[in-house]
């Protein structure tokens, strides 16, 4: 189950926002194997002056669109796939690819509860 975290500017419409999550879990079906109805994601709209990013950091030339994908997921996807999700999320996100920064936070299975106070896996 990835829990998706998108941060970015706010000024966005619903519609951009819509697009911008469908192409994270459209990406993490295609290339993570997740399933089509495991979709849990969070958007935070930020006021301009709370998203600080160094602009060249990295390597890229960040404009002020940038938009952070924080994704935590099951551990154990290998380096491969990794490197083909980030490349398909930014395909798919239809902006530019230096305004995309993705994090993978890797969790054992034991640490998620889907509901009930139970976990899950456990």
């Amino acid at each position: 189950m990835p829990l998706v975290e998108i941060t970015l500017r706010k000024g966005r419409s619903p519609q951009q926002l819509r697009a911008i999550g469908d192409a994270v879990h459209d990406a993490l079906i295609a290339q993570a194997n997740v399933p089509a109805d495991d979709r849990f994601q969070i958007f935070h709209e930020v006021e301009p002056h709370a998203l600080i990013a160094h602009p060249t950091y990295g390597g890229v030339n960040r404009s002020d669109d940038l938009v952070i994908v924080r994704i935590t997921l099951n551990a154990g996807r290998t380096l491969e796939i990794k490197k083909k999700l980030y490349a398909d999320i930014v395909a798919r996100m239809g902006i530019r690819p230096d305004d995309v920064l993705i994090s993978l936070v890797e969790v054992t299975k034991e640490n998620w509860s889907f509901g009930n106070g139970v976990a899950t896996y456990g």
